[in-house]
């Protein structure tokens, strides 16, 4: 039996963040004797993508380095189709790789399929039944299920979304969020402490396109206002480098003394600002999956998420961009010790930081390197 060859193809932080411990889990030196393993990134978002592929030391293969500024999805699915092809008829792949809903995933996943090559989707299942919001990646998730031959999905509520698509059941191994592997992983490298939250620090990070104009504008009012009313309260912003984010967010809270404006994070040191913080405020799917582990509270600042267990688990709360709403739920966590207490003593429903252990062992059930299927996680119902 010739060893299975697989891909990993992604191009943005997020995706580097959450494939990073399945691409170590593959080439450790039992897995290696298994798999060939390659990863070969579009870098859609260089500045952020290269940070993550050094702190978690992802060797790479291929760079198709199709980075431009503002550059539209029809023009990342052009490059992608081009570059990545030459890739695809040299390695000669078994399986691709994908990870969640970005236009490279997509691409990805769409030229795989073109190739008759079998293609896994990490973070399968995620839907906000909205297929502008979030845009684009709704549609880009939704396309790639039916295109995947293995859909990892990270819940049950994910498991359940995709058999209502039709999507076969016995493509579908729930596997909990690799999100939660990444995070155990840098806690545990540089020491990060849950901390108990004297100080009211509170993170915001925003970036979707569905809040880019107005919605960002009202945002940052809200965040003005709520500094006036709670003098003690300090923001932290790291500022997405998207000018569509950066010139809003600059425009309206530069030189407030109450508000940091920081520049894009190291993954590690976001972690660790979410350590110290009170309460976190954001458009981020990926936050909101991480922050239960440092027993934070989030608001979301989305009118639908794909992310319900937060939602259902009582970790986060869907406040939308409205400045009124915002102000009230912020309000309301400052003053209320007991329902701010009721959401730090939630456990974390993502993940239990086996995710990428149990995609490993699957592949090797469905190459036939082991008899039985690795049970599924359960937590996350």
């Amino acid at each position: 039996m010739k060893n299975p060859k697989i891909l990993f193809a992604f191009g943005t932080r997020p995706e580097a963040i959450k494939l990073a411990p399945i691409i170590q889990e593959i080439k450790k030196e039992e897995n290696r004797k298994i798999f060939e393993s390659y990863v070969c990134i579009t870098a859609q978002h260089r500045e952020i993508l290269d940070e993550v592929l050094r702190l978690f030391k992802i060797p790479i293969d291929y760079d198709l380095d199709i980075m431009e500024h503002n550059q539209t999805p029809w023009l990342v699915n052009e490059k992608i189709f081009r570059k990545f092809l030459p890739c695809l008829e040299k390695i000669k792949p078994d399986l691709v790789v994908v990870q969640g809903d970005t236009t490279s995933a997509f691409a990805c996943a769409l030229l795989a399929f073109y190739q008759k090559i079998k293609v896994a989707h990490v973070e399968a299942g995620l839907r906000t039944e909205d297929k502008y919001q979030p845009y684009p990646e709704e549609i880009n998730r939704r396309l790639i299920s039916p295109l995947a031959d293995i859909n990892f999905a990270p819940t049950k509520i994910a498991e359940k979304n995709l058999l209502k698509e039709n999507v076969k059941k016995e493509t579908i191994f729930v596997t909990g969020n690799t999100v939660v592997d990444a995070l155990y992983q840098i806690k545990k490298e540089f020491k990060i402490k849950n901390r108990l939250k004297k100080d009211k620090r509170i993170l915001l990070t925003i970036h979707r396109r569905e809040n880019w104009g107005r919605p960002l504008t009202e945002v940052c009012l809200a965040v003005k206002k709520i500094v006036e009313i709670f003098p003690f309260v300090q923001f932290d912003i790291p500022v997405h480098p998207n000018p569509n984010v950066k010139e809003v967010v600059y425009k309206n809270l530069k030189n407030i003394p109450q508000i940091n404006l920081l520049p894009p994070l190291p993954y590690f040191q976001l972690l660790k600002l979410m350590s110290k913080s009170y309460l976190i405020l954001t458009d981020s799917g990926g936050i909101c999956e991480e922050a239960p582990s440092f027993n934070v509270p989030v608001l979301i600042l989305r009118n639908k998420t794909e992310r319900k267990e937060a939602i259902i688990g009582g970790t986060a709360k869907l406040v939308g961009t409205a400045y009124e709403k915002i102000i009230k739920n912020v309000s309301e966590l400052i003053r209320n010790n007991q329902k701010y207490k009721k959401m730090i003593k939630k456990k974390n429903p993502f993940g239990d930081g086996k995710a990428a252990k149990r995609i490993v062992e699957y592949l090797k059930f469905y190459y036939g390197y082991r008899e039985k299927k690795p049970k599924p996680f359960i937590n996350g119902e």
